[in-house]
């Protein structure tokens, strides 16, 4: 059908803010401070038959993985199974996912009696059971030791919750109180993506919504399609290195061969470390949404994402590599880790075709701490804190301090949040002098972060990257420091590994400092302005 610019745009815009409706109203009903302060959890709409329509501004990785997880969704549980006020909750990487404490709500839309779309959300659960509080285990060497693994299970219906289905999710989670508030959240949020769906159906028709979902698909796959004519033709090869897997002490290669032909890309993952015994271990559907990202964030910042984005872009995964593990793989750390390197690979291999574009090495990691301990009434207080560090610099300008990039998009928790709500203190927040990379233009800096525990007892688990293998300089441009986590610095300090769990007691303090970004650039080729900058900002130092 004929649809009016105006329209298109009307119905386009709904689209993506009942995408970002549906974010605020997890972070502003959930229980959990990962959800309520650091906003891990992303949300997004696709049709009837799972392709990805509109996403909100979250996790790159969350939202690559999403555009599968409805296909995925549907052929284990076929569309008449579905009934109208249905939410099914799953974790399963194989059903489109990434890694268990990554639960998806997927509610069916209905308008009329007929099926027309689905609202998805994803929320990051503190904790989903297995063998360690948090439910990272860095000594995992199967899945099932990480945690629940939940099938697609309907939790609510149009006559409400299905209590005995919660209560036997929440029976095999420690923190049951925040992770009940946390399911509820998500209910809500796709509650109401549901009834603004069903709003904007009436208000156009059901000929016109469907029209504007085909078209929204096809603009988008014509203009990264235009975008990709754009690069020039050629082969180009990159890799980058997970520090380990947590169980066998040794570097993981990732490996891309980028071919770009006319209008379309290719990624060829041969060449990758075979899947390993740890938890870094990752899912196909990793593999994609960490290329998504890199064309996205490399080639067509422009584009909206949609399943017609993604069209023009091909990967190729070899079986039973460490980015298509076998189903019974640890995963937990190559959600966020592996995935990371992957991008860090593409970056590697593009650079020559693309140097205005590109930056060095930067905190590409999650930079994940978990800190647990039992409340003296029993229950658990987990705390997952991310940590940012330097920014690559790029040809044009020095990197950024203590930041995130890439595909972490997560807020760190306030520490007056931390200190409230768990028996830790803060001891000490400030930039990390001198870690960054020389080069014609610096990388920036990381920070320090100690933690004083406060309990009689408390886990404390790492999962993160860039402490063996550091940020990489580009154009000869230096490399940043690696992240370092220190337990009790001075006499009787003890280095942590970047993938550990450990005990820790009262009073023990925990530093971490994270990693610089990577310079850009010969540092004799600095300019005299920036070296001044840079001796009066040492001084003041």
């Amino acid at each position: 059908m004929t649809l009016h610019p105006a329209t298109l745009e009307v119905v386009r815009n709904a689209l993506y803010a009942i995408a970002e409706e549906m974010s605020v109203i997890v972070m502003r009903s959930a229980r959990s401070p990962l959800l309520k302060e650091a906003g891990d959890l992303s949300s997004a709409l696709t049709d009837a038959d799972g392709r990805l329509i509109a996403q909100g501004r979250d996790i790159p990785i969350h939202l690559g993985v999403m555009g599968f997880t409805v296909k995925e969704f549907l052929k284990r549980v076929p569309k008449d199974r579905l009934r109208d006020g249905d939410v099914w909750f799953l974790n399963l990487p194989e059903v489109g996912g990434n890694h268990l404490p990554d639960v998806k709500a997927l509610r069916p839309v209905f308008v009329g009696g007929r099926l027309v779309a689905f609202a998805i959300n994803l929320a990051h659960w503190a904790d989903i059971g297995g063998a360690v509080p948090g439910s990272y285990v860095p000594w995992a060497t199967e899945s099932y030791q990480e945690g629940l693994r939940i099938a697609p299970l309907r939790l609510f219906s149009a006559a409400g919750p299905e209590r005995h289905a919660i209560d036997f999710v929440l029976a095999n989670l420690r923190g049951y109180q925040e992770r009940e508030g946390d399911i509820f959240a998500q209910f809500a949020a796709n509650d109401v993506a549901a009834r603004r769906l069903q709003d904007l159906y009436a208000h156009h028709g059901a000929a016109t919504i469907d029209a504007c979902f085909a078209r929204l698909h096809d603009e988008s796959e014509t203009q990264m399609r235009a975008a990709i004519r754009a690069l020039p033709d050629g082969v180009w090869e990159g890799e980058d290195w997970v520090d380990d897997d947590g169980v066998d002490d040794k570097p993981i290669r990732i490996r891309v061969r980028v071919e770009i032909a006319g209008d379309e890309a290719r990624f060829d993952f041969t060449g990758t470390s075979p899947q390993v015994r740890g938890p870094v271990n990752t899912t196909y559907y990793i593999a994609c949404s960490a290329v998504y990202y890199a064309m996205k964030a490399l080639v067509a910042p422009e584009v909206p994402p949609n399943d017609g984005c993604y069209r023009p872009l091909h990967v190729h995964v070899p079986p039973r590599t460490v980015l298509s593990a076998d189903p019974d793989r640890p995963v937990v750390g190559g959600n966020h880790e592996t995935c990371q390197r992957i991008v860090d690979a593409i970056v590697k291999a593009l650079a020559p075709a693309l140097p205005d574009r590109v930056s060095a090495g930067g905190p590409t990691t999650s930079g994940v701490l978990i800190f647990g301990a039992r409340q003296p009434d029993g229950r658990w207080s987990i705390l997952y804190e991310v940590h940012g560090g330097g920014e690559g610099a790029t040809s044009a300008k020095d990197g950024a301090s203590a930041v995130r990039v890439h595909m972490s998009n997560v807020m760190n928790t306030p520490i007056e949040v931390i200190e409230g709500e768990y028996p830790i203190m803060i001891e000490e927040q400030a930039l990390r002098v001198g870690s960054g990379g020389d080069g014609a233009h610096r990388g920036g800096l990381g920070f320090r972060r100690a933690y004083r525990v406060l309990a009689q007892e408390l886990t404390l688990t790492s999962m993160l990257d860039r402490r063996v293998i550091p940020p990489y300089g580009l154009a000869g441009g230096r490399d940043g420091a690696p992240f370092r986590i220190t337990l009790n610095p001075g006499q009787r300090e003890r280095v942590i590994r970047g993938k550990e769990t450990v005990r820790l007691a009262a009073n023990d303090l925990v530093v971490i400092e994270t990693c610089g970004g990577g310079g850009y650039g010969p540092p004799e080729q600095r300019s005299p302005e920036l070296q001044a900058r840079d001796r009066a900002e040492g001084e003041a130092s």
